[in-house]
């Protein structure tokens, strides 16, 4: 007891709130009345209206249906869709082979060291050859692969002089006349004659079968919004629900087809099965660790459903990671944490601080609370304006997606641990560098931006665990596995369905989970060592501030 009857715990604790709750509002109050602590918010501010702008403007638009095997494009310009073309058994890489087309059908070929060079009939040609020509196709044009001569309307140029393949060779997909009226050619070619083929070069041909005419199907009846054909177990799932993998009833791929004219593997994922999905689960979790489909087997999600959800919560995972951690963690330390002792000093105001009853050590930690008692409420206000912006005009049936609100909580959280850690060691470097702790402060903050970025992408990398911004990021990504568990679904969706919705880059399963893959155990990692590191800065501050010399 004291001499007025007061316990001493009483009696020290009230003294410690008095002296607390003093030096704290005065740092609010500071803050508040500083310039720069309006112009770095209404910059914070003036970011997430960008973003959300944005993300209204993508939301608006919608998402159309992707083609996800590609079997709608016609990459050879024939006017014939990919799908169409295999039922039929031509080639989407020829523009000659379509849908009654008929079949190139080759019979041979003059190799660069055959023994008989010449050749004589009416044939498509491809190669390099001397022809003596008794009749051109001059209107042949082929595909846009063939390489055909372009022969002007029977108009050709003179050749050089000398010895053609001797003293000069023709670029390809090109013929010229010699003064005997023999044409030099080199490419592709519709002719009747004797052709010569000179040592060293290569002459093959073939005829096309009998042509027919077939009603080119429209691109977006080989777009199937059919959903995916998971009963949410591993193992061999899927159905090939268009065809164009169990080929039932179409033609046989031809013999000595390349790899470039499309051939048909119906087991390409090797599991013995043909025209499936192999799904496989993390037995500890239950989450999908990867999908790996056979070729042409189109487990089409409804795109609109899937990439609205995934480009939802890669907005979402996004803010948090780059405005929030990264560039928000970043600049508010910078701009108030950096004085909070050195502007007392600078001001002379230092000294009527201490005069009064307050023991130095306690002085840097209750300027640095007061920092975050202004940061904390900040970032707590913005990300709850963010979740409740963005849960309204989400995708989904309800009305506010309620879901998304851990999800952003988690992210204020991470954001308030890394301010902490920044504001006490950029508070440090102002105490041990007044003049020019700036500069120092700002090369950590390109390294801590540089290491952040380095952590999205790949978060295990050991040079990122030195950086404060790494531990903040891994608290957002195990608060989205814990939310929405089904996140590595959706990314492994992604890779293997073709769909760019940007969740497979942003996020990534949490890495300080000890080996159990629980996101609440990398949670409580992240959280315990931003704190300790924290608290480790603030002490090393309070202890030099203790033995600095106060001019």
């Amino acid at each position: 007891m004291d001499s007025q009857g007061r316990g001493l715990s009483e009696s020290v604790w009230t003294s410690l709130d008095r002296k607390a709750g003093a030096v704290i509002e005065l740092t609010v109050r500071q803050l508040r009345n500083k310039i720069s602590t309006w112009v770095v918010m209404a910059l914070g501010a003036l970011l997430m209206t960008l973003l959300l702008v944005f993300y209204i403007d993508a939301i608006r638009d919608g998402f159309e249906s992707i083609d996800n095997d590609g079997d709608s494009f016609d990459e050879d310009n024939d006017g014939y869709p990919m799908g169409q073309e295999r039922k039929y058994g031509t080639s989407d890489w020829d523009g000659e082979s379509f849908p009654g087309s008929g079949n190139f059908i080759f019979e041979g070929q003059i190799d660069w060291n055959a023994p008989d060079r010449s050749i004589s009939g009416n044939k498509t040609w491809e190669g390099s050859a001397i022809l003596e020509a008794t009749w051109i196709d001059y209107d042949y044009s082929g595909g846009r692969w063939s390489n055909i001569i372009d022969w002007d309307d029977g108009n050709v140029g003179q050749c050089q002089d000398g010895d053609p393949f001797d003293d000069w060779w023709p670029d390809y997909a090109s013929a010229c006349m010699q003064e005997d009226g023999t044409y030099v050619v080199s490419g592709k070619l519709k002719a009747s004659g004797n052709l010569f083929v000179p040592e060293g070069q290569y002459l093959s041909w073939g005829f096309f079968t009998q042509e027919f005419f077939v009603e080119p199907d429209p691109p977006e009846m080989y777009i199937d919004e059919d959903g995916i054909d998971w009963d949410g177990s591993g193992g061999s799932q899927g159905i090939d629900d268009d065809g164009d993998c169990l080929r039932v009833g179409w033609p046989a791929q031809a013999e000595g087809e390349m790899w470039w004219e499309d051939p048909h593997n119906p087991d390409s994922n090797r599991n013995g099965v043909s025209c499936d999905v192999v799904w496989i689960i993390n037995p500890n979790t239950g989450e999908v660790v990867s999908i790996n489909g056979d070729d042409l087997v189109d487990e089409d999600p409804v795109d609109a459903d899937y990439a609205g959800e995934s480009s939802h919560r890669a907005f979402v995972i996004a803010s948090g990671k780059v405005a929030f951690v990264l560039l928000l963690g970043l600049f508010l330390p910078l701009f108030l944490a950096l004085g909070l002792v050195r502007d007392e000093t600078e001001r002379g105001t230092l000294h009527y601080l201490l005069s009064k009853p307050i023991h130095r050590g306690e002085f840097i930690t209750y300027r640095v609370l007061g920092y975050l008692a202004v940061v904390s409420t900040y970032v707590i206000a913005l990300s709850l304006l963010m979740a409740l912006i963005t849960s309204l005009i989400g995708p989904g049936d309800e009305l506010i997606r309620f879901g998304d609100f851990p999800v952003w909580v988690g992210i204020a959280t991470a954001t308030i641990l890394v301010l902490a850690a920044y504001g006490s060691l950029f508070n440090t470097i102002g105490l041990v560098m007044p003049k020019y702790g700036v500069y120092l402060c700002i090369i950590i903050g390109v390294w801590e931006f540089a290491m952040g970025f380095t952590s999205i992408i790949s978060p295990n990398s050991p040079v990122t665990f030195l950086s404060i911004s790494h531990w903040g990021l891994q608290i957002i990504d195990a608060t989205v596995l814990a939310t929405w568990p089904d996140t590595l679904q959706y990314s492994q969706m992604s890779s293997a369905f073709g769909l760019e919705t940007g969740l497979e880059w942003i996020w990534r399963p949490p890495v300080h989970t000890l080996g159990t893959g629980n996101p609440y155990l990398s949670i409580a990692t992240s959280v315990t060592f931003l704190s300790f590191v924290s608290l480790i800065l603030i002490s090393i501050g309070s202890s030099i501030f203790q033995r600095k010399e106060i001019m």
